[in-house]
């Protein structure tokens, strides 16, 4: 079972309704017994970083996630999602995060249009399972704030916006990506299967001990 973290700020329906196509059970939930007993899960987010912040805190979320990163089962953060992920956002302020990954989030800057919206193509960076038996196709975007991570090593694929873009990131059970898999077509729900198969392995892991 996967569980989809409602917290309030995020495309819970379509998201549930990609993990159910790959043939994976989903639960939307806010239940931290439900969270932390789930094989994986998913935290979606739209909106803005420390209203996103807020809302977990207000809704007893937020030790529930960093306790389901510290079980070692996969973790999936999506577009803001992502960003939740890292130390702090200086969107509209600054904003500290769930520090699960260490980087800032920061808003892009220069003479192009923001938001970065649409199709962008993906370049990967290293190995990981994550990418295993993906091709380096376009992606759908929407977002006015970028990741800088601090480790080069977490860095999984980026994307070309004007400059270098953190598009995926993963260090041992938790990742991040800053498009939305689920409108991504072909190569969005192969990164979701990916994601999805490891949380498989991991339940049979705990289930062979």
């Amino acid at each position: 079972m996967i569980a989809i973290i409602d917290y309030g700020m995020g495309n819970l329906h379509s998201v549930s309704k990609a993990v159910e196509r790959l043939g994976f059970t989903a639960v939307v939930t806010s239940c931290e017994r439900e969270i932390l007993a789930a094989d994986g899960a998913i935290l979606p987010g739209v909106g803005a970083f420390g209203d996103a912040m807020a809302e977990l805190k207000a809704t007893g979320l937020l030790e529930t996630v960093r306790g389901f990163a510290r079980s070692g089962k996969p973790l999936l953060g999506i577009c803001l999602g992502m960003q939740l992920l890292f130390e702090e956002s200086e969107e509209h302020g600054v904003h500290q995060g769930l520090a699960l990954l260490p980087g800032r989030v920061v808003r892009f800057r220069g003479p192009f249009k923001i938001p970065h919206m649409g199709w962008n193509r993906l370049k990967f960076h290293g190995s990981s399972p994550l990418l295993q038996g993906v091709e380096e196709g376009h992606v759908y975007f929407v977002h006015s704030y970028h990741v800088l991570p601090d480790h080069p090593a977490d860095l999984l694929a980026t994307t070309d916006y004007h400059q270098p873009v953190t598009a995926i990131v993963g260090r041992g059970n938790v990742f991040g990506m800053q498009f939305h898999p689920e409108k991504s077509g072909v190569i969005g729900m192969k990164l979701l299967k990916n994601f999805l198969s490891l949380c498989r392995e991991s339940r049979n892991i705990a289930n062979s001990r």
